[in-house]
């Protein structure tokens, strides 16, 4: 196995605003979430929250602490949760087996304890997608399927935004320090995700896409609302949302995609919301 990592500085939204096309991809877009048997992170100075993905295919992957943890072990000061976009997959955290099967997610507290990521099939490899912040003290870990989510239907065909809103890695689920994670899936016909835009001024975020057909693309939007730039994604990309950022996306077909959240509140309704005809 291989763990490969990079570190992601925080940018003053002044400075953003002069960032090319190039400059915006390298500082915000997480281009390669997952690769065969290694695991990939991205260390963000937003909140320092890792946005990661493991793909197991010959063999069980480890969880390894890596340099800017200053840590012997992952979790020992951290919090994790994960979901399975992947094919039915295994999560070992110390003498504990967690079985994840497609869009099934799993909240890890921090200890010391080991994980390893597996698949069961090495034809159909799973395909563990994680965010993961620092924790004060630890919650119990625990799965969460779409059964157990807090869902929120929004939007209509006619706003070409007609979505499903599966709050499940949230604090009317599950107790945690400052994790929250969820996945939204849009409805054949809808494009827009997240509309009307808003900031979370106390909590950054982390958009992963997927479901996005062969040959498609989704368009997100970031930076301040009188002055959004664009990044063009792909099918399992990622990207970084600072708090000072709008973060929406349309897309040249319907998809599916998992935000995941950090900060210094857990209230999901703590947002400032911007009208549609007001973004610049």
């Amino acid at each position: 196995m291989k763990t490969n990592y990079e570190l992601r500085y925080a940018a003053h939204p002044q400075d953003a605003k002069s960032y090319d096309t190039a400059r915006l991809r390298r500082d915000f877009l997480i281009e390669k979430v997952f690769s065969p048997d290694e695991v990939n992170m991205v260390y963000s100075m937003y909140d320092r929250m890792i946005v990661g993905g493991a793909m197991p295919v010959n063999e069980a992957l480890q969880l390894e602490a890596i340099d800017p943890l200053k840590q012997p072990v992952f979790l020992r000061n951290r919090e994790l949760a994960t979901f399975n976009v992947g094919g039915p997959g295994v999560v070992r955290v110390g003498d504990t087996t967690y079985e994840l099967d497609y869009k099934e997610a799993l909240y890890l507290g921090s200890g010391d304890r080991e994980v390893y990521f597996e698949s069961k099939d090495p034809a159909k490899p799973a395909l563990f997608y994680f965010n993961s912040l620092t924790a004060h003290r630890n919650y119990p870990d625990k799965k969460v399927t779409k059964a157990d989510a807090v869902v929120a239907e929004m939007g209509a065909l006619e706003t070409s935004n007609h979505r499903n809103i599966n709050k499940m890695i949230v604090n009317q689920v599950l107790p945690t320090c400052q994790v929250q994670m969820g996945m939204t899936e849009l409805a054949a016909g809808s494009v827009w995700n997240t509309m009307p835009a808003h900031i979370h001024s106390r909590r950054m975020e982390a958009y992963f896409y997927f479901e996005v057909p062969e040959g498609q693309s989704v368009c997100h939007f970031m930076g301040e609302p009188d002055e959004t730039r664009h990044i063009w994604m792909q099918n399992n990309q990622a990207v970084i949302s600072p708090e000072w950022s709008i973060h929406s996306a349309a897309a040249t077909s319907n998809y599916t995609f998992i935000w995941g959240m950090g900060g210094e509140n857990l209230d999901y309704g703590d947002q400032d919301f911007f009208k549609i005809d007001e973004l610049r």
